[in-house]
């Protein structure tokens, strides 16, 4: 996703990369109205914002609340993409009980290209065939 942002900076877009447990922890630790106001048009008016991870960690109605006032913000006049380990419909684990849930997902797909990503983690991939190569080097050690 990073390659996706660093492309828009290169075309001459503004781009913010964040997790989204930094973006609503943050915009939930604003104090006043104001504060919060400011900050919500931080994360509003680049013009791609990539928000990481949203479906790793379960979010309060609060934290639900202010990613839809983001998406609402953007909606038909910035782009954001998501990442999301999770289809749109487990989105009621993430944020459970919260309200905007369905109007969130409706603001996000309209419009949008979803791209679903199947296969094993690169991460655990690259793991393990490191942990392979160690095995070789030690096997070639000890022989």
């Amino acid at each position: 996703m990073t390659l996706v942002g660093y492309q828009a900076v290169m075309q001459g877009h503004t781009v913010l990369f964040t997790s989204a447990a930094n973006m609503l922890n943050d915009l939930a630790a604003q104090d006043g109205d104001n504060a919060l106001r400011r900050r919500l048009a931080h994360y509003s008016k680049t013009t791609l914002l990539i928000i990481d991870e949203v479906g790793y960690l379960s979010y309060s109605n609060r934290h639900a609340d202010l990613l839809f006032e983001i998406i609402n913000r953007r909606y038909e006049k910035n782009a954001t993409l998501i990442t999301t380990n999770r289809p749109f419909s487990e989105w009621n684990d993430v944020f459970p009980n919260a309200a905007c849930v369905v109007s969130l997902i409706d603001r996000l797909v309209h419009h949008s290209e979803v791209i679903a990503i199947e296969g094993d983690s690169y991460r655990m991939k690259e793991a393990q065939e490191q942990a392979l190569a160690r095995g070789k080097v030690k096997r070639g050690k000890t022989k």
